[in-house]
């Protein structure tokens, strides 16, 4: 993604309602409807809105299984090197990202193909909590989980934190409630939109509560305002 969205960026999936839904389907609003709302709420938004365009959420990108082995293999690596040990890492399951073909391979293995001690067994402790049924990978069953079971289960994981596990239900599962107080962008990005001290995360807790349920949307803002204006390196949206 570029570093300024387009002012009528792509048509964006919607983003799926936070947790199980009370009766019938979930409820559903697109990302830049949910931004209309927002900006129609506070005039920050409406400047942010004016400044960045509309938010634009890429499409999930395989399964939720490959996705988190995605995240898993990415941490702590540049773009270039993640991508080609992560290449390695499809080959040696020749080409089926799963459970049952990850717990299978050996630590030598997944070391041969670039992993640290610690990413082997982290994949590994996903790829077992996934068998076991700690972690759910189905989208129907993920869909009736609510945001903060998703990430109560996905933190059980070696090497899986509530960082990981919130980006996993943003940019993934679409959620549009996630708060990520314990992104440093984020809270520097609310701080100078808001023309406020950067906040603390309990801080930045509280000073999300008005923006209820559609704070992935403030999310993407922050990120925005935090390269723009505090001089924050490239994130998961403006790179």
């Amino acid at each position: 993604m570029t570093a300024t969205p387009p002012s009528t960026p792509p048509p964006s999936r919607p983003l799926s309602s936070t947790g199980p839904p009370s009766t019938g389907r979930p409820r559903k609003t697109g990302v830049r409807a949910a931004a209309r709302i927002l900006a129609g709420r506070d005039p920050v938004i409406a400047g942010l809105t004016a400044e960045f365009g509309l938010p634009s959420f890429p499409a999930p990108d395989g399964t939720p299984f490959e996705a988190l082995v995605r995240s898993i293999t990415y941490q702590q690596l540049a773009g270039a090197a993640a991508r080609a040990i992560h290449g390695r890492l499809i080959a040696l399951l020749d080409g089926e990202v799963t459970p049952e073909r990850l717990a299978a391979a050996t630590d030598q293995q997944l070391r041969q193909a670039g992993m640290s001690g610690s990413k082997t067994r982290s994949l590994h402790d996903l790829a077992g909590r996934v068998l076991d049924g700690t972690v759910v990978i189905e989208p129907r069953r993920l869909a009736r989980l609510s945001d903060t079971e998703i990430v109560t289960r996905l933190s059980a994981v070696y090497g899986i934190g509530r960082w990981s596990a919130e980006m996993f239900l943003m940019f993934h599962l679409r959620r549009p409630d996630i708060w990520p107080v314990g992104d440093l962008a984020v809270r520097r990005g609310f701080g100078a939109a808001w023309d406020i001290p950067v906040p603390t995360p309990k801080q930045l807790d509280a000073l999300g509560e008005p923006y209820h349920p559609y704070r992935s949307i403030v999310a993407w803002y922050c990120w925005r305002a935090a390269q723009r204006y505090a001089g924050s390196a490239a994130s998961a949206v403006t790179a």
